[in-house]
């Protein structure tokens, strides 16, 4: 089996077994596509059946000098996974990663924003221009609703069970869960279909799409950056953010005003509650609070 070979049969197990959405099979093949380039760069003839550990040791601990912890443990993980799958299918018989020590990291504490900050990013939007009131629902939809920006970009007209109290999104391995959306952001939502949308001359293919570009498509995650980032330059804002950061803020507010993790996890569609329990990062007074309201010795 060559390199090439194993790849596109990762490829379609990741998306067609494992139901992974596309950035996520990218990244996994970006992480095995790395260790298929340090072995053309060293002439290391080697195919994915007979590659020992100790060629892949070598290859972690070379590119270890250029990346950070974080980023090794993550294309650890990933050869990790590759590695298996080959086992899986009955092409090896051990994993080489199996005895590769992932760099301890610790958890990272998700940024947030406070919501004076994410009003101060709202209203220095600019809505005399189409685009800033189209800027303005997005935002708040992230937040109001704790979206990744994936299923922002992709949410759909279809999607919106406004009567209801809803809306669908389809997340992480085309899991799809319904969220809550509040009134005003249906508002606003509304404002933008109704007042904006509807005069934007759309492409076939993305009738259905809430959010459209200039050119009617659907913007893309790195437009999404953008916007936030501009957004953020504009009102001084010292914090780096991303379009990540209003989930983060959706979650840690929610908790922070009493809101079960359980339906927090859910909301954010995460498969693990230790996945939203880094949320848990509250300070000590509101835990002092906590206590003094809820202990039965208090």
């Amino acid at each position: 089996m060559k390199w090439l070979q194993a790849l596109q049969d990762y490829q379609f197990y990741l998306k067609i077994e494992k139901g992974l959405a596309k950035n996520s099979i990218v990244s996994y093949l970006h992480d095995v596509k790395k260790l298929i380039n340090y072995l053309e760069e060293h002439q290391l003839v080697v195919s994915p059946i007979n590659i020992d550990k100790e060629q892949v040791q070598e290859f972690i601990y070379t590119i270890s000098k250029t990346i950070n912890p974080r980023s090794q443990a993550r294309l650890i993980s990933g050869l990790r996974n590759f590695f298996d799958y080959l086992i899986f299918e009955d092409y090896r018989k051990e994993n080489p990663t199996d005895l590769i020590e992932t760099p301890k990291i610790g958890r990272k504490l998700p940024d947030t924003l406070a919501l004076e900050e994410i009003d101060r990013l709202i209203n220095a939007i600019d809505l005399s221009e189409p685009q800033g009131e189209r800027n303005r629902t997005m935002i708040e939809t992230l937040y109001s609703c704790g979206l990744r920006v994936s299923e922002l970009v992709d949410l759909k007209l279809s999607d919106l069970f406004f009567d209801e109290g809803f809306i669908k999104v389809t997340g992480k391995g085309n899991k799809q869960r319904f969220i809550p959306i509040n009134e005003q952001t249906q508002k606003f939502i509304d404002l933008y279909i109704n007042g904006i949308r509807n005069h934007v001359a759309i492409k076939k293919g993305f009738e259905d799409t809430v959010f459209l570009n200039r050119r009617g498509k659907n913007l893309s995650r790195v437009m999404i950056f953008t916007i936030i980032t501009n957004l953020a330059e504009k009102i001084g804002l010292k914090k780096k953010i991303s379009p990540h950061t209003f989930r983060h803020s959706f979650a840690t507010h929610l908790l922070e005003r009493g809101a079960d993790l359980r339906a927090i996890q859910q909301m954010l569609g995460h498969e693990s509650i230790t996945t939203t329990e880094i949320y848990m990062h509250l300070d000590r007074r509101f835990l002092k609070e906590v206590v003094n309201k809820f202990h039965p010795r208090k």
